[in-house]
């Protein structure tokens, strides 16, 4: 696939919902969709907006769903000063906030997306009304997805900057979900255009490269109202008895891209957390 049509093919995700705006330097994709409180999806590594597809349309008629590509991924892209330190992306995300002219928000992230809204619930925590984790980022001991190891292999680095096959994707992706979730050519489309966009590859390596800092120590200090999903096949880690007040609830059967493989049962936790009446009864 050239650059050219890497830049078609992730572009074709653009739609009437999709808008722009500039942050930090950043030109952000983002989409607000629905009405009523507004709630914050944040993607994880390697993702894009569009893993919230289908917790997006069971959750608009209640909410006002806010979703953007974060820096390094979908049609946002890189960072000009190549900055992914998890500050970095609190900071921008506090700013795109303001920008929005949203002051308070509940906050629900995958994986680094929950890296990032922790974060802000402790870096800004009058922003954070409530706070949804799943399959969260952020102790130092947490294991890491193949997507990540292979970018960190120095022997790796040099290739997958210049290229990454729908092969090797659908790899990542199938060693990623668990034994419910089919992985379909759509999805393994997705994710190579988003990859393969310019820019997009190197973003990925520099954020896999980048050294985090140790910020567990504060997640005690959280005080929004927490919910704890993970998969049964993942390390939980500390979140539940760290944060004062959460609660835990543990999904079986699925693997790392929780709102991609369960759906349903991500939007019926989002709502039941936020105080929303179920979908199941409004049908």
């Amino acid at each position: 696939m050239t650059a050219a049509e890497a830049d078609a093919d992730a572009d074709a995700h653009v739609d009437e919902e999709s808008r722009f705006t500039w942050v930090d330097g950043v030109r952000v994709h983002f989409k607000r969709e629905g009405s009523g409180p507004p709630l914050l999806l944040l993607h994880g590594s390697g993702s894009s907006l569009q893993a919230f597809d289908p917790v997006t349309d069971g959750l608009k008629a209640d909410c006002e769903v806010i979703r953007l590509d974060l820096p390094a991924f979908g049609l946002t892209g890189p960072r000009p000063d190549r900055d992914y330190r998890i500050e970095a992306y609190v900071s921008l995300v506090a700013e795109f906030l303001s920008g929005l002219g949203l002051d308070k928000v509940d906050v629900a992230g995958s994986s680094l997306g929950g890296n990032i809204a922790w974060n802000l619930a402790v870096e800004h925590p009058r922003r954070v009304r409530r706070l949804i984790l799943m399959n969260a980022t952020g102790y130092p001991e947490k294991s890491l997805p193949q997507a990540l190891r292979m970018a960190r292999n120095p022997l790796l680095r040099p290739l997958l900057r210049r290229w990454a096959p729908s092969g090797t994707a659908e790899q990542n992706l199938r060693a990623s979900v668990g034994p419910r979730m089919h992985v379909d050519q759509a999805l393994v489309d997705r994710v190579t255009a988003m990859m393969n966009r310019p820019g997009n590859r190197s973003a990925f390596i520099d954020f896999a490269n980048t050294d985090q800092l140790d910020r567990s120590g504060r997640i005690a200090e959280i005080a929004a109202p927490t919910m704890i999903l993970r998969s049964d096949l993942i390390d939980g880690q500390h979140f539940l008895p760290d944060i004062p007040g959460s609660r835990e609830v543990v999904l079986a059967g699925i693997g790392h891209l929780m709102p991609e493989e369960a759906p349903e049962e991500i939007r019926e936790a989002i709502r039941s957390h936020l105080g929303l009446p179920s979908s199941t009864s409004q049908e």
